[in-house]
């Protein structure tokens, strides 16, 4: 059936759209709640003399924070590079064609991941218990050189070596789930060129597989920085150890453990700023536009509350 439609006289304009928003009540109540909230947290810090804001700044920048800070900043980077190395090997082997590589990985896997990691710390730190001399030689052989385990395996040797194995267990997984996220006509498509096993998963696998691998790890570096806080028990002067042994003397607790938790969110939030940027680096090509960075945002909301 037509149905007529009524045109305008000739140079009248017709009425113009009046396009009348949604209204979104709930928005505002949610704004409010949270609002109110953020006041009330905010004038609790500030009107609760027992903060002690003034001991936080002074034990802020003391050179016992710093020196513990920049202890756990060491033990996060040498536990990560352990970690990221073992779990590359790890995954490769995991997904190896021989049955006795694939199950030696499963099995360090299995084992690294099913005990706790601070039992892992405590193992590594009494290993001289079990092995109270290192050599190095001929399996079966002669010996060149003996080491004495306590001399080698200081607090934070133990507690990197502990960090490190433990996370190359995670890291395999991370990787793995990388590797297998690549098409396999990638693989067969440069085994079809010539290409060797090791040459393809460095220039046609690793490279399409970070964008997979990247964020995990940069959660992992984050977790990293946390969990360092475990070796306190081994007595390793980081951040946390360096905290309780200040207040252990002046009985500050609340203030120093607010000292130490605000160098982990300001060491945190550069390690997330830093994840960005990675993976918006290998994030190229997996859309058509990158996402945009915070300065770019920054320009785009000024720009368009000035209407340009």
């Amino acid at each position: 059936m037509a149905t007529e439609t009524a045109e305008a006289p000739e140079g009248v304009r017709p009425d113009e759209i009046k396009a009348i928003p949604v209204r979104h009540p709930g928005r505002w109540v949610a704004t409010g709640i949270v609002l109110f909230l953020a006041v009330a947290l905010g004038n609790s810090l500030a009107s609760n003399s027992r903060f002690e804001w003034g001991i936080v700044g002074h034990y802020f920048t003391s050179s016992r924070i710093l020196h513990g800070l920049v202890l756990t900043i060491e033990l996060t980077a040498a536990a990560m590079a352990i970690g990221i190395a073992l779990g590359v090997l790890l995954a490769v082997m995991r997904l190896s064609p021989n049955p006795l590589v694939t199950g030696a990985s499963w099995l360090y896997i299995w084992l690294f991941r099913g005990t706790p990691v601070l039992v892992q710390i405590l193992l590594w730190y009494n290993i001289a218990a079990l092995y109270p001399h290192f050599s190095l030689g001929i399996p079966f052989g002669p010996t060149f050189t003996q080491f004495s385990a306590t001399s080698v395996i200081t607090p934070f040797v133990a507690g990197m070596l502990a960090l490190g194995l433990n996370e190359g267990a995670y890291m395999a997984e991370i990787v793995r789930a990388g590797i297998i996220s690549v098409p396999e006509g990638q693989t067969l498509a440069a085994q079809s060129l010539g290409m060797t096993r090791l040459m393809t998963l460095r220039r046609i696998v690793l490279p399409q597989a970070m964008r997979v691998i990247v964020p995990p790890t940069g959660n992992e570096t984050i977790s990293m920085l946390k969990t360092t806080s475990l070796v306190s028990v081994i007595a390793v002067t980081e951040l946390t150890y360096s905290a309780q042994l200040i207040y252990s003397v002046n009985y500050r607790t609340i203030q120093l453990l607010i000292v130490a938790s605000l160098w982990y969110l300001i060491v945190t939030t550069l390690l997330t700023i830093g994840q960005f940027y990675v993976e918006r680096y290998f994030g190229r090509g997996a859309s058509r536009e990158l996402p945009m960075t915070p300065m770019q945002r920054l320009r785009r909301n000024i720009g368009l509350r000035h209407g340009y």
